[in-house]
């Protein structure tokens, strides 16, 4: 693996390559190329204009043929460019065989993706996912790191030559850091599942945003919950789940959590490393997806946002769509973009965090969302059963509650079905 952080100080001019399978077209490349060069910004890596290729059948050594990679490698060299980034996965060999036939760094959108959230991650648990992710990137790629010294010492299980024993060693150390930080954050889990049924012990609903990265759901949350929550125009501002409690009208109250953002193509090793962050979306009972109106690859993002949430066994759940940043667009100029998103997700809510349009909108929406498919229940509970007072509080969303002067107890609560009739006694 390319020490990319340390790289990054030295190397300041990039080669984006994208690669045309035949499940993809031309300008859906150039869209990813394009959200390439937005991740080599967020490194400090100038992306220069990028080169196109086909992937070619049988063709394992560079994925592409022989005669277009000696093309790329030679343009590289022309236009002085630092390293080359293949927007695509590489296998270790493959990633071997473009650097010798380049002469220069050549890593992957994978490699680079990994880079940010190790700059990124804030909180112990994100610094050690990023680790684990980047040591199973590693480790298939330690062959060949150590060709440098002799191999040529004989045969034999004793008698190996020192680039045979480096790398066995360097394996070794690799496996046992993989098993170390996978213990330690099953420790840091155990105590995020302790505090997340500390809150679960009050029965408040859970909310989640969603979203594709840079859609704007940092600054949902500060708006709904008055929170400050880093919010920055980039890719992967936020790595760590932010919950915050909301309070709605009618004596309610949620919890809302901001999670990372998803993106094309993110590597499998961070799908895996990330989803105790992620089961934030599974574990809600509702979900808030949010999409930037504005983006020329809305279609694009909302596909990899729901493919993510099934992924994950999150797409049953109740969603909530919201397109944010409307004032980045023009109503008029855009109203056939509108007018479609409008036939294709009618309950969907059109906001703006910066100027505060639809928000209120989305305020009132939430009590209904937060209910989920519980009851609204009007209850008159006398004296004498203070059993069911302290069961509405035990299992129950109070939303408004008075005694009478006889000692009844008027109260408002949100229950499950499966509850309904322990209080039917008692409804007003």
């Amino acid at each position: 693996m390319i020490d990319l952080a340390a790289a990054v100080s030295r190397m300041e001019r990039a080669l984006p390559v994208g690669i045309i399978s035949p499940e993809e077209d031309e300008d859906m490349v150039r869209e990813q190329l394009g959200e390439l060069s937005e991740l080599l910004i967020n490194l400090n890596i100038v992306s220069l204009e990028p080169e196109l290729a086909k992937l070619r059948g049988g063709r394992v050594r560079y994925r592409i043929g022989d005669g277009r990679a000696e093309e790329i490698a030679q343009l590289a060299q022309e236009c002085e460019a630092d390293m080359i980034v293949i927007d695509s996965e590489l296998t270790p060999s493959q990633q071997r065989n473009w650097e010798r036939l380049a002469k220069c760094p050549v890593i992957s959108r994978e490699e680079v993706i990994l880079e940010i959230f190790a700059a990124r991650a804030q909180t112990r648990e994100a610094v050690l996912q990023v680790e684990l992710a980047r040591a199973n990137y590693q480790l298939p790629r330690l062959t060949g790191a150590w060709t440098h010294l002799s191999r040529q010492r004989g045969g034999g299980a004793t008698n190996r030559g020192q680039g045979e024993a480096q790398i066995e060693t360097d394996r070794r150390l690799l496996k046992r850091k993989i098993r170390t930080l996978n213990e330690e954050l099953e420790l840091v889990r155990k105590q995020r599942s302790t505090r997340r049924k500390a809150r679960e012990r009050r029965p408040v609903t859970q909310g989640a945003i969603v979203g594709y990265t840079n859609v704007g759901k940092s600054s949902l949350l500060n708006a709904l919950s008055g929170a400050d929550v880093l919010v920055k125009d980039q890719l992967f501002a936020t790595l760590d789940p932010v919950a915050r409690r909301i309070e709605l009208p009618g004596n309610m109250e949620i919890v809302l959590t901001d999670t990372v953002g998803f993106v094309r193509k993110l590597p499998h090793t961070l799908v895996e490393a990330f989803k105790s962050t992620l089961e934030e979306a599974v574990l809600a009972d509702f979900l808030l997806l949010v999409l930037d109106v504005s983006s020329s690859r809305l279609d694009a993002e909302w596909e990899t946002t729901l493919g993510v949430l099934k992924e994950l066994g999150a797409d049953e759940k109740k969603i909530q769509i919201i397109f944010n940043k409307m004032d980045k667009i023009d109503p008029a100029a855009d109203a056939v973009l509108l007018a479609r998103l409008h036939g294709l997700f009618p309950d969907a809510l059109y906001i703006s965090t910066k100027t505060g349009e639809g928000m209120a909108q989305l305020r009132s929406k939430l009590p209904e969302l937060a209910a989920g498919d519980r009851r609204i229940m009007h209850l008159c509970i006398p004296p004498s059963r203070s059993d069911l007072a302290a069961l509405a509080h035990a299992i129950a969303e109070v939303y408004e509650e008075e005694y009478a002067p006889d000692g009844v107890l008027d109260i408002v609560i949100a229950v499950e079905e499966k509850h309904y009739h322990r209080f039917a006694d008692c409804l007003k």
